[in-house]
């Protein structure tokens, strides 16, 4: 008698399966809303386009130690005891308000910015006697970012660096 309440079971879970499908036959019909698929902008080159000599006299670093590149970005870090580092950031499908609310949580000072009809933003923070100073470029669905961290250099400002790399990479955009 056992075997009743199992087949009973069993086709329960059959029914039920079958029911919460709410697949109605028609596989044409939609699905919900399809994945958003970001846009490519332009192509913003190997370390936005901006040569190591080029970075180092904008940058006003006396001599580079490193030089780190990938895929999406390059970091350039001075020689010497609380060194001066320079770096560049390209983002794909990455929307530069989540960049924005990142570098704020870090309570760094943002404004926006618009550098040759492109809107973005522009941060700078000190901490621990060194400044920080971003800017951030959007390009549609994707933002490029120049950054320096470490300045000491007297009589230059830190992120007058930055804008002038940000700048410079926008000149040469494809």
């Amino acid at each position: 008698m056992r075997f009743k309440p199992a087949v009973a079971v069993g086709l329960a879970c059959v029914a039920l399966a079958g029911c919460g499908s709410g697949d109605s036959g028609d596989a044409s019909g939609p699905r919900g809303n399809p994945p958003k698929v970001a846009a490519l902008g332009p192509f913003v080159g190997e370390c936005g386009h901006v040569s190591d000599d080029e970075v180092r006299s904008i940058a006003g670093l006396s001599q580079v130690s490193a030089v780190f590149r990938n895929a999406v970005g390059c970091n350039w870090q001075s020689a010497g005891l609380d060194s001066a580092v320079v770096t560049f950031a390209s983002y794909r499908g990455s929307p530069i308000e989540r960049e924005r609310a990142w570098v704020e949580s870090k309570d760094r000072v943002t404004e926006s910015i618009t550098l040759r009809g492109r809107t973005g933003f522009q941060s700078h923070g000190s901490s621990l006697g060194t400044t920080t100073c971003d800017y951030a470029i959007s390009l549609g669905d994707d933002f490029f970012e120049w950054s320096t961290f470490g300045y000491t250099v007297a009589g230059r400002e830190p992120c007058a660096a930055a804008e002038q790399l940000a700048e410079l990479t926008l000149e040469r955009l494809r």
